[in-house]
């Protein structure tokens, strides 16, 4: 696939249109230094928090000629996931959870890698080229490449933004040996706009365009598995998975459509508003039952758990009282610290009355400590 071959490109995008992805673009299989240096110091900053994988393979994440040294070209694809409901919907439901748009339908890793495979199939059996692809599972800087290839820039709140999709893009990527003539990079049309950083409820932008994981709602859901820091417990809300606070009241999203989101990513009607009465009786095998097939299912039920008892204790709804009670006895140290967070929060004199009678057979020191705080 030399450069001159514009046939071959065309057809290309045209096979991409037919997977389902909406955006499509050519990237240099090099970033420039500047992408590498920022990550260092965000790195170097501690904003990645638990996430240590990423400290790992940093060289790698730098730029894709240093994870594959025979790449020439990288063709980078977005599939659109637009709601067609607000997001923000929720925001002051208590006794519902609000699950992050993403999330709702099913794993995007498994369609949009799939869409990837067949896509990278035909290129190689069109080319005769070299292949390998990407979502968000190696050491890839998905969101720089995009913006290189042309499909949006990142945003003040860190993830790409489009023209035409707004802030709602799942991101692939196909490292090719193929010598593709590279799309013009995107160019930043934030403005002055800081919409994203004054609607997050955790204050996790230190500086636009920089996200602190530490404080990040998605960050703390899904990736953080201990308990979360007591501090930032109210500041959640109801979020139980992820957060689109950020991405939601982006202004480019008025030429997003549901219309061009893939309809593998239409959300599960018991996922778009789920009580919190009924996720807090969740057990083990009832959680992998719910969550068959979607991402969700990949942070265990603890944690979920975890997450649902911090809405709860958000809620102020004393109707959920019995079910945190019975979690009290959980068999995790996380859950049951998280459930006295909670019992605290709905009713300070039981919490009294419990912890006279609990805190000294506690044998965990951090739930121990939960009773004490």
């Amino acid at each position: 696939m030399k450069r001159h071959k514009t046939n071959l490109v065309n057809a290309l995008k045209a096979q991409a249109a037919g997977e389902g992805f909406v955006a499509i673009g050519i990237a240099p299989g090099h970033l420039a230094p500047a992408a590498g240096a920022r990550l260092r110091q965000w790195l170097a900053d501690g904003c990645h928090g638990e996430m240590l994988w990423m400290e790992s393979r940093v060289d790698q994440r730098a730029s894709p000629d240093v994870l594959w040294p025979e790449v020439k070209s990288v063709i980078m694809l977005g599939m659109s996931y637009a709601p067609a409901a607000d997001p923000m919907a929720l925001a002051g439901q208590n006794d519902c959870a609000r699950i992050s748009v993403y999330a709702q339908g099913r794993d995007y890793h498994d369609v949009v890698k799939g869409a990837l495979k067949r896509l990278a199939g035909w290129i190689a059996h069109q080319a005769d080229v070299g292949v390998k692809v990407f979502v968000d599972t190696a050491p890839v800087m998905e969101k720089a490449l995009a913006e290189a290839a042309g499909l949006g820039w990142q945003g003040k709140h860190s993830n790409v933004v489009s023209r035409t999709h707004g802030s709602w893009l799942f991101l692939g990527a196909i490292y090719t040996t193929a010598e593709i003539e590279p799309d013009v990079a995107a160019k930043d049309n934030c403005g002055s706009c800081r919409a994203c950083q004054d609607i997050c409820p955790t204050d996790a932008f230190p500086a636009p365009y920089k996200v602190d994981a530490r404080r990040c709602i998605s960050y703390l859901t899904i990736e953080h598995k201990g308990p979360i820091d007591a501090a930032l417990r109210p500041l959640i809300g109801n979020h139980i998975y992820g957060c689109d606070d950020c991405l939601a009241v982006c202004p480019w999203n008025k030429f997003a459509s549901s219309a061009a989101a893939n309809k593998a990513f239409l959300p599960r009607a018991e996922l778009v508003a789920p009580k919190l009465a009924d996720l807090l009786t969740l057990d083990d095998a009832a959680f992998r039952v719910l969550f068959s097939g979607s991402p969700i299912k990949r942070i265990g039920r603890n944690r979920f758990v975890r997450n649902v008892l911090i809405a709860a204790g958000n809620s102020r709804d004393v109707s959920l009282l019995p079910a945190v009670m019975r979690l009290l006895d959980d068999a995790d140290d996380v859950v049951r610290g998280s459930a006295i967070w909670t019992l605290r929060q709905l009713s300070p004199e039981g919490f009294a009355g419990l912890k006279l009678r609990l805190a000294s057979q506690e044998e965990s020191h951090s739930v121990r400590a939960e009773w004490e705080a």
